[in-house]
Parts: C-alpha cells; structure tokens; sequence
C-alpha cells in the first residue's frame, strides 16, 4: 500500500509561482520511483483534471494544454519525490491539487497518461488558490 501526501500549497497572486511536492509516507515497502506518478486538479463545481503526468524513470511526461509552458513536472528517485512547478499561476488554477501513482503502462515507449483508471493510489490533496 502506498500512502501519498501533497505538500507546498497556498494562496498566491495572479502571476505568482508554487511548487507542490508529493512523496511516499508512512511504513511502505514501495518507492515512488516504481510508479508513474500524475497531478490532478478539481475546482469547485468542475471535474477533475489530469493536469500532469511523469513515468516512474522520469524520461516522459505529459501535460493538459491549460497548463503546458507554464507548470512543468519532475522527480528526484534519489530523494523519492515528485515536484510540480507552477509559473505564471492564474485565477483559473485554484483548485485541490492531487498527487497520484499507478504502475507503468506497459508499452514499447514509456509512457504515461493523464487518466484517472491509470492511477491506484490518491493523496488528499493541497490546496491551491490564486487570488489578488
């Protein structure tokens, strides 16, 4: 069992950057660097989106084109997190923002996908509001 948690949230102005982090806790067996590791956002009243996705070696990623040029997702397998870098934040990116692993997909490329049933494991998610 994996238990994920999502750190470095907050309140921040149009234009402003965040970066979140996500890494394993607890009494795990499991490294993050054996999963594909995603983000994905809900805002109030929406549905979620995926907005990012990495594969467990780093070497690919995807992003939601709401997003692409302005966050930008990485890992450390050394220090086992995941990091996504927020720039140029707007009003529209407030929502919870969820760090989320499942295994890789077994392709001749690696790869990942930004699709929920893609994902087995969910972290509670941090907070993100844009605001002046």
């Amino acid at each position: 069992q994996l238990e994920l948690v999502e750190s470095g949230g907050g309140l921040v102005q149009p234009g402003g950057s965040l970066r979140l982090s996500c890494a394993a806790s607890g009494d795990t067996l499991d490294d993050l660097d054996d999963y594909n590791i995603g983000w994905f956002r809900q805002a109030p009243g929406k549905e979620r989106e995926g907005v990012s996705c990495i594969t467990s070696s780093g070497g690919s990623t995807d992003y939601a084109d709401s997003v692409k040029g302005r966050f930008t997702i990485s890992r450390d397998n050394a220090k086992k997190k995941v990091y996504l870098q927020m720039n140029r934040l707007k009003a529209e990116d407030t929502a919870i923002y969820y760090c989320v692993a499942g295994p890789p997909i077994k392709t001749a490329q690696p790869m990942c996908v930004r699709k929920e049933w893609e994902y087995d494991y969910w972290g509670h998610g941090t907070q993100v509001t844009v605001s002046s």
